[in-house]
């Protein structure tokens, strides 16, 4: 059983209301095969139901357990932190994602629009990011701007109601997949770095916007290249003031590092799909249990799994006080990646010879080599764990932050690479 804290009468109440919620709503049988451990009979039920995550997203987007701590009238339950982990622990309980498809909708999107956004944005927007009617994707990093985030160079500039973007941006995840983008651009080049910029929300199939795939070394293309010539975004785009765009950013990013640091990163179902089937466990994937070395290992993973199930926990307790993310995400964040990658080694090695060369269609075979290459992006993909490090001792121990050389200086003066 997955760790978690004694329910009060409250939370029994409200884990058995949302049990009886998804009962239903699921196929008949479902819960009860899962209750009863009986997974061929689940494997039966799950397969001839023709159960896809967009459809369920669509199914509990509509009914606010997706989001519980947003407010009722954007689609939430104006619930507390508690009731995610609960609804999280149902949802794993019943073989169901514990993760929007539109994670950087549900995750980023729309905790920035909540807090920073007008009243005819929550409308327009919120809703229906919930339900998946419409993907969203993050437009921040560029090819000379990734850690050091706040110094890009695309460009917006003002034409009566609208603006007119160029520029490049990269690394953008889902973005062929996805109606609207979180754009980060300059509005400003005679303001220190962090004061010119300014938030807005990009159609993805506006003219101008073009998408490039990445192909990875998994073989797949969940990345992307967004070149933006000439585009133009309507001011009522505008997320937040002109000039404030740091300030709405830094909330997209916080959100992310909370939404990063409480899932299964090597599943990458977030980004566009995986081969990993996620009813195998982590167990499923090491032939060889009886070593006792192996077995060692395997526990130590157990340890930090569960450290990394309590850390998720507590960092929710921004979120029950009624407040935004803070710092504190950026712990789980690395944390989480960097279990990952450990696990998916170690899970190659254990696999010997059969981890490097197998007969064509082992599925399990390529589930292995598929998560130990994927993972590699964990400690890259939303912030790199060197500059969450620096953020965790800057802004959680205190401690002195590093020189800025450019600090005051207007963003067309510093120098660029």
């Amino acid at each position: 059983m997955r760790w978690r804290v004694e329910d009060t009468p409250e939370r029994a109440t409200f884990r058995g209301e949302f049990r009886e919620w998804l009962r239903g709503v699921l196929p008949e049988r479902w819960m009860d095969t899962i209750d009863a451990g009986d997974d061929e009979a689940y494997a039966q039920v799950r397969d001839g139901s023709g159960f896809n995550p967009m459809g369920w997203m669509q199914t509990i987007g509509a009914s606010g357990y997706a989001a519980p701590l947003w407010p009722k009238q954007y689609g939430g339950l104006d619930g507390e932190g508690w009731m995610l982990q609960v609804i999280r622990e149902e949802l794993s309980h019943y073989r169901l994602p514990t993760v929007s498809p539109n994670l950087l909708g549900v995750g980023l999107a729309g905790p920035t629009i909540i807090a920073h956004g007008s009243e005819e944005q929550k409308d327009r927007y919120l809703k229906k990011i919930l339900t998946g009617e419409e993907i969203w994707c993050q437009l921040f990093s560029e090819p000379g701007s990734g850690s050091d985030l706040a110094s890009l160079g695309t460009r917006a500039v003002k034409d009566g109601d609208e603006w007119i973007v160029t520029g490049q941006k990269v690394w953008t995840s889902i973005a062929q997949l996805a109606k609207w983008g979180m754009l980060l651009a300059r509005t400003s080049a005679d303001t220190p770095k962090h004061e010119g910029l300014t938030y807005l929300i990009c159609d993805m199939q506006a003219r101008g916007v073009e998408i490039r795939p990445l192909r990875q070394m998994t073989g797949t293309s969940e990345f992307n290249e967004v070149y933006l010539t000439d585009v133009r975004i309507p001011d009522a785009n505008r997320v937040g003031d002109m000039g404030d765009g740091w300030r709405c950013a830094r909330t997209t990013l916080m959100n992310e590092r909370v939404a990063l640091s409480g899932i299964s990163l090597d599943s990458a179902a977030f980004l566009g799909g995986t081969r990993r089937d996620p009813r195998r466990s982590f167990l499923d994937a090491v032939p060889e249990r009886s070593d006792p070395l192996v077995r060692q290992r395997m526990a130590q993973f157990y340890i930090e799994q569960e450290l990394r199930e309590i850390t998720s926990f507590r960092s929710q307790s921004a979120r029950m006080r009624g407040e935004q993310p803070g710092p504190e995400g950026s712990i789980g964040k690395v944390f989480n990646a960097e279990l990952n990658q450990r696990r998916s080694s170690f899970v190659v090695g254990a696999n010997g010879p059969g981890a490097v060369a197998w007969e064509k269609g082992s599925g399990d075979a390529e589930n292995r080599a598929y998560a130990f290459l994927r993972a590699r992006a964990n400690t890259i993909e939303g912030g790199t764990s060197e500059v969450l490090r620096n953020v965790i001792a800057e802004r959680v121990l205190g401690l002195p932050r590093d020189p800025e050389v450019d600090k005051g200086v207007p963003w067309a003066e510093i120098r660029k690479n």
